[in-house]
């Protein structure tokens, strides 16, 4: 087996959240309201200078399935490739990138691991030249969403999640910001910590885990 290396997506490769980024397609595909985006807003910086218990990021991925329902994997794909160019692909850390190229070089192969849905976290992956991407499942019905997870990819469902895959986690790298994940950094013999909450930041010191201080973007 060989060691593979595990970034998480926001604010890890991504300097904000995906979700919120992507929020102004949502509200122009009708996914959304103007106050839902603007409460997700407030939600972010609370998040940003508190961090967010695994209660919250739970009810809220939860939430986020619900206001799929009735639209399709493929308008998330198409929604995600209208935005990539001026969205999404200017919030990527550069420095990220460079870890990414960093794994490649050794031959370890690079996935994100993120609780945003699968169709997003999929075409971003592809979008960088990721080999993998591990996001949340929302169940499929007659060909649209349901607002129900199959797979819920948060908490300790991440460290399950790439468990089940053929690399040598002893010799794997994980990356990640908030202290939710980590029961994901504790999979691997090499968890470290990109600007990470206060949380994550205490237990990393503590640790003796490597901390990185990204800024700016690719």
């Amino acid at each position: 087996m060989t060691p593979a290396a595990f970034f998480d997506l926001d604010r890890t490769l991504l300097r904000r959240s995906s979700a919120l980024a992507l929020a102004p397609a949502f509200r122009r595909r009708g996914i959304i309201t103007r106050r839902m985006m603007v409460e997700a807003a407030a939600w972010q910086v609370l998040f940003m200078l508190r961090g967010a218990s695994h209660e919250a990021v739970r009810r809220a991925a939860e939430d986020g399935l619900v206001l799929l329902r009735g639209h399709t994997p493929e308008e998330m794909r198409e929604l995600v490739a209208e935005s990539m160019e001026t969205v999404l692909r200017p919030l990527v850390y550069a420095q990220s990138l460079d870890l990414v190229e960093r794994h490649r070089s050794r031959g370890e192969p690079v996935y994100i691991v993120s609780a945003t849905l699968q169709e997003i976290v999929q075409a971003i992956a592809d979008d960088l030249g990721f080999d993998g991407a591990l996001g949340t499942v929302c169940e499929v019905a007659d060909g649209v969403y349901t607002g129900k997870a199959i797979r819920a990819l948060h908490a300790e469902a991440k460290a399950d999640c790439i468990r089940t895959l053929d690399h040598d986690l002893a010799a794997s790298t994980a990356y990640s910001d908030s202290h939710t994940d980590l029961p994901f950094l504790e999979a691997v013999g090499h968890p470290v910590v990109v600007n990470p909450d206060r949380a994550l930041r205490k237990i990393a010191a503590a640790r003796a885990w490597p901390i990185l201080e990204f800024r700016g973007s690719g």
